[in-house]
């Protein structure tokens, strides 16, 4: 049998055949595959021999006899959202996400749901919401965290004060082993072969050797095979982190789910004030007692004052019985607690625990930039022993020469956190491995549990006798053995432990920055950091979002690994790794990582809404820009790409160019050569350049102003070539407010196109003579209506010129329309519009403009209801290109074109994207218009009627 750390030679074809012979599902060995599963959400880093996607319990079955035959082990995987690096492994991984998500059976009479190991967590919720029910655990992962996954970790999540852990909840299993044969496990149900006579023979040491304590995850839970416990073989199971079997299928208690909640949210002076406050919430019964101080905090809105909260969530029949719960919580609290708040709107529930649940993702970033990691994440102590504890955790950190910010489930007693630890060097490893031995000892002197939600894995196992003594996790190893004698199920994990030092994921990258053309200023220019701001934390794996949130588009179109953002970012590590133990070995030139990010919309929406904040529209146009370097790029890199040039030189010749591309052949012939998709309709060119109608506007007599008079507006290419109309209203609605509108500047690009198609040596040569040619307009206000090109200019250019101040000087001045009319005339008065609105925020604008002053310029001028998040799914060049037609479709249809059909008549669509209204008018045949249009129309109303104008989307 092979170790958990043998190393991969070449692929075994004997095993691949017979899997590929016996499995309906995919079977996959080739280097995408095995790089995109070889971490999850910790510190480790182990490469599999392939990865096998069963479609059902018989292909579990065969998977299992076709590597037992083979003498290969096998690593069931969920989500892959694990901290301790338990899903990872070097045989066989069976991924349970894709096919085995089946909700068989849900009974609202006897509050039970039956499920295949890979449902998503929110779905299980979605599916029982109706009947009033929910499953009781939930981790901040519920978003993609699989069954499966959490019965493997026995994971627990903010509502465990009132529902428990996992195993709390689970009835009975189904599991395959790999020794061949499948067992039920229930309460007084016999388990494997010798496992009665070994509880029998052991029952003194199982009665006192484990902690009493609610959080108490480490090790098998063996003591639930006491007689008097059941004995419950399904809940010892939970918890074994795929080393005794794969489940195939599970039934699990549901809860009755409060009618009404409210959240009351208690500021505290530091985190040792919150944690002392934490027990003493416990006897008014909430559902939560969460804590987390402000170190971890983006953005402290709504909540009340203080250096650290505690988040108690309550419920009831009614919303007033929800508040009223909150509000005796709060008076009984109130003697310790700087300031409360008590919120019951739900939207400001959502945006309160979205702080808190993000902290996984933000605690990976110091204030200062520097990084920190897991590896001791979620110890537990007594809930009475947190306010001592974390004291003392503090003044180990502080011995170690460490820094970490503790947040989590503090009712529980269960604490997060990341340190900075130095994981790249020799010195840096040994005091990590120093700090864990002493932080296990600490642990234990509190009564506490190495592991309090998240599992042992590789990260805590080896010190598991800290804990629990040899005796008992001798006794842990005899368990695994009477499970899996053949030690095929993920080795190296839980019993026979891999060191804790050892498998650590940034061996192999790097010792230097590569050589790279961004600057990538939040990671010290070394763009292998950026890479590794990637933990894995999987939000990017959200199949069905709303709101706001637009990550990750082509995730949710394909629900392929490979086309999540951290699939991606995975893809890169292993590209950085190369010659040094990494899956990818052909660096820039990867085929691998180019097909992965050839589904990257370029959105940006991880930007923002990663919780780390990975960029991958900006590694994509990286890796594009050396992937290609001397080399043959595709047509559409060349038509796409150069859009601007080619607009320009088109433009005198506008009306001829449209009447040929309503000729269908020339029409076809032309997107052919160009790499277009044949599904797309060529865009209409304006008869009248934007800029030319403004100068013809100035020779009309129209008067200049000076000073603060003066509006600077940047002709943006789609605003000056494609959707004039937008432009002219824009000037109208800044007149109105007494400026004279000046463009920036004449022959200016933002470098958009080069930059998406990765084509950075012409975007700096274009950004650099833009920058020229500005001269003195450089420090004053520039109006960009064009959300991408504001982007653009706001991050690229200056992320692309780091060492020219005036491309800081540029990113500074960019103002959306919406921005500069609330900073620069806050007394004007929008006209009163009065109608409803849907439609699509840009999401380049979501993710680095924000649209908050947008916002608030449509309440004032009667502008209401919300617009989507998401993408459109054209993203510039992205929906143009042969071959993304189906996913830019999927895109669409995730929220926009939805929101668009299901909008009442009259509905305003709006759009300040060139993308989003192409994509409306092609795939929803709507007008969707900029907020400008709208603005201008108002202040226009009573006016005579003006001509009919072009949307500049439609197919010609």
């Amino acid at each position: 049998m092979a170790s958990g750390n043998a190393p991969n030679g070449g692929t075994p074809d004997a095993l691949v055949r017979e899997l590929r012979a016996s499995v309906r599902g995919e079977v996959a060995f080739d280097a995408t595959a095995r790089a995109l599963t070889t971490m999850d959400a910790s510190n480790y880093r182990r490469v599999p021999l392939g990865v096998v996607t069963p479609r059902d319990a018989d292909d579990v079955a065969a998977t299992l006899a076709a590597c037992r035959a083979h003498g290969v082990p096998v690593v069931p995987r969920g989500g892959g959202t694990s901290i301790a690096g338990q899903a990872t492994g070097t045989g066989v991984v069976l991924d349970l996400t894709r096919h085995l998500r089946s909700i068989v059976e849900l009974d609202p009479a006897s509050r039970t749901a039956v499920v295949q190991p890979g449902v998503v967590l929110d779905d299980l919720r979605a599916a029982a919401a109706p009947h009033g029910l929910t499953f009781g655990p939930d981790p901040s992962t519920h978003s993609r965290c699989t069954i499966g996954g959490m019965i493997g970790n026995n994971s627990c999540g903010s509502h465990s004060v009132a529902w428990g852990t996992t195993a709390d909840n689970v009835h009975a299993l189904t599991v395959a082993r790999y020794g061949g044969d499948t067992l039920r496990l229930e309460r007084g149900a016999e388990g494997p072969a010798g496992l009665r006579e070994l509880v029998a023979g052991h029952l003194a040491l199982l009665r006192t050797g484990f902690p009493g304590l609610p959080r108490r995850i480490s090790g098998y839970a063996l003591d639930a095979l006491l007689p008097e416990n059941g004995p419950d073989p399904a809940r010892a199971f939970c918890g074994s982190e795929g080393t005794l079997g794969v489940v195939t299928e599970a039934t699990l208690r549901l809860v009755e789910a409060p009618a009404a909640r409210a959240l009351a949210v208690l500021g505290y002076a530091d985190e040792s004030a919150a944690a002392e406050a934490a027990p003493g919430l416990l006897p008014f019964h909430p559902l939560t007692v969460e804590g987390m101080a402000a170190d971890l905090v983006r953005e402290p809105a709504g909540l009340p004052r203080g250096a650290a909260w505690l988040f108690a969530e309550t419920g009831g029949a009614t919303p007033a019985e929800a508040r009223a719960h909150a509000e005796r919580l709060v008076r009984a609290a109130s003697a310790g607690a700087v300031d409360a708040a008590v919120v019951t709107d739900p939207a400001g529930q959502r945006a309160l625990w979205r702080i808190r649940e993000d902290a996984a993702g933000t605690a990976t970033r110091m204030p200062d930039s520097s990084e920190a990691w897991p590896g001791w994440e979620d110890c537990a102590v007594p809930p009475a022993r947190l306010g001592p504890y974390l004291r003392d955790f503090r003044a180990l950190l502080t011995e170690h020469g460490l820094r970490g910010t503790p947040y989590g489930h503090f009712g529980d007693g269960c604490i997060h956190v990341r340190i900075d630890f130095d994981l790249l060097t020799g010195p840096g490893v040994a005091r990590f491995r120093r700090f864990s031995e002493d932080l296990a000892s600490l642990v234990v002197a509190h009564g506490g549990s190495l592991s309090g939600e998240h599992g042992d894995g590789q990260a805590r196992a080896e010190l598991l006798p800290r804990m629990y003594g040899d005796e008992l996790v001798a006794l842990f190893g005899r368990f695994k053995d009477l499970w899996d004698p053949d030690g095929g199920m993920n080795p190296g994990i839980l019993t026979r432990p891999a060191r804790l030092d050892e498998n650590l994921r940034f061996e192999v990258l790097p010792k230097k920055p590569v050589d790279v053309e961004f600057g990538y200023p939040h990671d010290g220019g070394d763009f292998s950091a950026a890479v590794r701001r990637c933990v894995g934390v999987a939000k990017c794996r959200t199949e069905q979002t709303s709101g706001p949130s637009v990550m990750c588009p082509s995730f949710r179109a394909t629900g392929e690994e490979a086309h999540s953002t951290r699939g991606r970012a995975r893809l890169l590590h292993e590209m950085l790794a190369g010659e040094a133990g990494g899956v990818i070995t052909d660096g820039w030139r990867s085929t691998e990582v180019r097909d992965a990010l050839d589904l990257c919309l370029s959105c940006k929406g991880c930007r923002s809404d990663c919780p780390v904040g990975v960029d991958m529209a900006t590694y994509k146009a990286e890796f594009l820009h050396h992937h290609y370097r001397g080399r043959l790029r595709p047509a559409a890199h060349y038509a796409m790409g150069w859009l601007p040039r080619w607009l320009r030189l088109a433009s005198p010749f506008a009306g001829a160019l449209n009447a040929l591309a309503r000729v269908r052949p020339l029409a076809a012939l032309a997107g052919r050569v160009s790499g277009i998709a044949p599904e797309r309709g060529i865009p209409v060119l304006a008869r009248e350049r934007f800029t030319r109608w403004l100068n013809r506007r100035w020779g009309k007599g129209t008067f200049i102003l000076s000073g603060d008079r003066i509006a600077t507006l940047w002709p943006d290419t789609f605003t000056e070539h494609l959707s004039p109309e937008v432009g002219r209203a824009a000037v109208r609605v800044l007149e109105a407010t007494g400026r004279q509108v000046l463009p920036a500047g004449r022959g200016l690009c933002c470098g958009l196109t080069y930059v998406s198609t990765g084509q950075l040596t012409r975007a700096r040569t274009v950004m650099r003579r833009t920058l020229k040619r500005l001269g003195g307009m450089l420090g004053t206000p520039v109006i960009v209506l064009e959300p991408s090109c504001a982007a653009t200019l706001r991050t690229d250019l200056p992320e692309l010129l780091p060492d020219d101040p005036r491309a800081a000087e540029l990113a500074a001045s960019v103002r959306t329309l919406a921005e500069y009319l609330e900073e620069y005339a806050p007394d004007w008065e929008p006209p009163r519009l009065d109608r409803q609105v849907t439609g699509q925020t840009h999401c380049h604008q979501h993710a680095v403009l924000g649209d908050a002053a947008d916002r608030r310029l449509r309440e004032r001028a009667g502008l209401s209801g919300e617009l989507t998040g998401g993408c459109c799914g054209l993203a510039g060049n992205f929906g143009f290109e042969r071959g993304h037609w189906e996913v830019s479709v999927a895109c669409a249809e995730d929220q926009l074109l939805p929101a668009v059909r299901q909008a009442p008549p009259g509905t305003e669509i709006l759009a300040d994207g060139f993308s989003c209204r192409t994509q409306l008018a092609q795939l929803g045949g709507v007008r969707a218009r900029h907020l400008a249009e709208v603005l201008a129309e108002g202040l226009d109303a009573g006016a005579p009627p003006q001509a009919p104008r072009s949307s500049g989307a439609g197919a010609a």
